[in-house]
């Protein structure tokens, strides 16, 4: 999924900027989104680090928030910010809980020259990955309790939707020219999204759903480099709508459900 910095233009305050942001990394988690791309877009920088920071957060799970992310403005308002409650979330702290083949995330620490992972267990388990101190990993257990051994995962090996990444990009233009897959431009100047439209992509292929700003549809913002744009298919998934704009929010949730309902992604 690709959206613009200026996602959060027409937010007034930093509160309601931020419960949108909860909104919209909502929407991604319940249609296992895998990558949300925000990309340059006017002059928008600080709602654009606002929105990548709480973003990131909402992602991380809850143990691991005081690691990563110390007190900042950015944070403010994170008590009004609903939870994800995905996989990675849901994980229980007692250490008599974890059972061969339980996946979890954690951040390597060190200790006395040692390199161990704290996995939300109330207890260290010894680390010897890749991975150096202070990164977060992924990993599974080897053995359960009481005796833990680990070994990293790539996400892409969990079974189970374990959350989405973050990545800026400079430009729209840029992002789309470099993606390696299919493209749905969500557009009200597009054709209708039907199923016989969504079912042309292949569930194997990655699909790219690129959304506009508040201010701006993406015909608008690519200007003319539009037409250089490839495997890419204009869609309106609002057709004959009532209001006069559709919200970022709005978009995101029915476009994704009517995605979903296709069986695409």
């Amino acid at each position: 999924m690709a959206i613009p910095e200026s996602s959060l233009a027409d937010e007034s305050t930093k509160m309601d900027k931020t419960r949108k942001v909860s909104v919209l990394a909502r929407a991604c988690a319940i249609f296992k989104v895998d990558t949300i791309y925000v990309y340059q877009e006017g002059n928008n920088k600080e709602d654009g680090n606002l929105m990548v920071t709480i973003l990131k957060y909402l992602e991380t799970p809850q143990f691991l928030r005081k690691r990563f992310f110390p007190k900042m403005n950015e944070l403010k308002f994170a008590g009004v910010l609903q939870p994800l409650k995905i996989p990675s979330h849901v994980t229980p702290a007692n250490p008599k809980k974890i059972k061969q083949g339980d996946i979890r995330d954690g951040v390597v620490v060190s200790m006395k020259g040692k390199r161990f992972v704290d996995v939300g267990i109330n207890q260290l388990v010894t680390y010897f990955g890749r991975e150096g101190v202070g990164k977060r990993v992924t990993v599974q257990f080897k053995t359960g309790y009481p005796d833990f051994t680990i070994k990293d995962i790539q996400r892409y090996e969990v079974p189970e939707y374990w959350g989405y990444a973050v990545k800026e990009r400079s430009n729209l233009f840029s992002l789309m020219a470099e993606w390696n897959g299919n493209t749905i431009i969500t557009s009200r100047k597009g054709r209708t999204a039907t199923k016989e439209q969504l079912a042309k992509y292949k569930s194997d292929i990655p699909v790219l759903v690129v959304f506009g700003s508040p201010e701006k549809g993406v015909h608008e913002i690519l200007g003319g480099k539009m037409k250089n744009v490839q495997n890419a298919r204009i869609l309106n998934f609002f057709p004959n709508q009532a209001t006069e704009t559709v919200r970022l929010e709005e978009a995101l949730l029915g476009s994704l459900s009517i995605i979903n309902a296709c069986s695409i992604g």
